[in-house]
């Protein structure tokens, strides 16, 4: 799936704030610089019509990222600054409110703008923009995004544009309808996959390029790897970044077991004993192909079990109206290809079972999105819990991924009832 729209998941799924229990690190050039951190957003120099759009976000407190950014984006002078944290932590939250802080509603003319990798990104900033806008009625916003058509010389008296690169590219420089030179706050949201997105990096660069000296720099990642930091340092001078220390998918809080079945119909009996021993609250499962998927959604959902499923077939509203039904209990079982093994976090799942075993082209187990599917089971610091459910023929790759983990996974009788059940308690 590629990363924007994992990217725009997670914000739909979000509409409050994950609870974060990383360290947060702040790297300055001057050391000796004072920082400033807050506790409420009372602290912060925000008009009572910002704290009042903050409220109606849910938002009671700031996130741990929110408490090191905010002070920093609101300073005087302004701070050049690139912030990195996880989806839900409240980046986009952030930076709305520093365009919301710094833009004039006196003044007709573009004063912030924000990009985006894609149309949907876009628009759903411009939903936070709206939301915690909503008491700001002189704030407007219009956006640079294909569809939107504008005509040579027309006048933008919105202060707040967001947008894509290209589209913008095109407001600037052909029809001329965008003054760069009047721009005060300049937001690179999603760097991570502007940079690895062919095209993006070139039309951001000739941007930022056209900006006064004087325009404050916000930029948003969610990695803050060698090509990141490359980048920023490229086209923000002296920047102040922000961190969270990443959470690293461990195993070490997760218990695994795994099942051996002769057939796929005595996969599913084994999945049942496991659901019927189990007072499970809600459990991932995991299919290597869509087939697979929708045969064991339609087995389960005749068996009375609440079911939602998730393959890349559904566009990316679709999926994330499927998880957003999931983290709100609607569906207590979801079911999943690979497409959800990583970048969607459900805090509420402490069980995710592998209804058969990922595999690579050349039937060798897949590592990788083995440790995020289990991974589901184990954020935040939760105690997780992970069954793998195969057929005698693929047992080998069980003893594979031990190895490579360096790791137990327990065998179970999948019909050992009393054993499912002292495990359960």
């Amino acid at each position: 799936v590629p990363l924007a729209e994992l990217s725009l998941m997670n914000k739909l799924i979000h509409t409050s704030l994950v609870e974060s229990q990383q360290h947060v690190e702040i790297l300055q050039r001057d050391p000796s610089s004072p920082l400033f951190s807050i506790k409420t957003f009372e602290e912060l120099p925000l008009k009572k019509e910002l704290l009042q759009g903050v409220y109606m976000m849910g938002f009671n407190r700031p996130s741990k990222i929110q408490e090191q950014a905010l002070p920093l984006m609101l300073a005087y002078p302004p701070q050049n600054l690139i912030a990195q944290s996880q989806s839900g932590t409240g980046k986009t939250a952030a930076f709305v409110l520093a365009m919301l802080s710094r833009a004039s509603a006196s003044e007709k003319y573009p004063q912030c703008l924000c990009l985006a990798p894609t149309y949907e990104l876009a628009l759903q900033i411009g939903q936070v923009v709206r939301t915690i806008g909503k008491f700001c009625t002189d704030i407007k916003v219009n956006y640079a995004v294909r569809g939107n058509r504008v005509l040579k010389g027309m006048v933008l008296e919105e202060q707040i544009i967001i947008g894509t690169p290209g589209t913008t590219l095109d407001w600037c420089f052909k029809q001329r309808i965008l003054d760069l030179t009047k721009i005060s706050l300049f937001v690179l949201d999603e760097a991570d996959i502007m940079i690895d997105t062919q095209g993006l990096s070139c039309q951001s660069i000739r941007i930022h390029r056209a900006l006064p000296k004087s325009c404050q720099v916000l930029l948003f990642s969610a990695t803050y790897k060698e090509p990141v930091r490359a980048f920023a340092e490229r086209i923000i001078p002296d920047p102040i970044v922000i961190k969270l220390r990443e959470e690293e998918l461990t195993l070490s809080n997760i218990r695994q077991y795994f099942m051996v079945c002769q057939s796929s119909d005595e996969q599913y009996r084994a999945l049942c004993n496991l659901y019927g021993s189990f007072t499970i609250g809600q459990v991932m499962i995991f299919c290597q192909t869509r087939r697979l998927a929708d045969w064991l959604a339609a087995k389960m959902s005749r068996d009375g079990h609440q079911v939602a499923i998730l393959t890349a077939e559904l566009t990316v509203v679709q999926r994330a109206s499927v998880i957003q039904r999931f983290r709100e209990g609607k569906e207590k079982v979801l079911i999943a290809t690979n497409v959800c093994a990583r970048g969607i976090d459900v805090q509420q799942v402490t069980t995710v079972v592998n209804f058969g075993l990922p595999v690579d082209q050349d039937g060798e187990p897949d590592f990788e999105t083995y440790l995020h599917r289990i991974g589901r089971a184990g954020r935040f610091g939760h105690r997780g819990i992970a069954f793998s459910v195969v057929q005698r023929e693929t047992v080998q790759l069980v003893h594979k991924i031990e190895e490579y983990f360096q790791t137990t996974i327990k065998q179970l009788d999948p019909y050992d009832m009393d054993e499912l059940e002292k495990l359960a308690a």
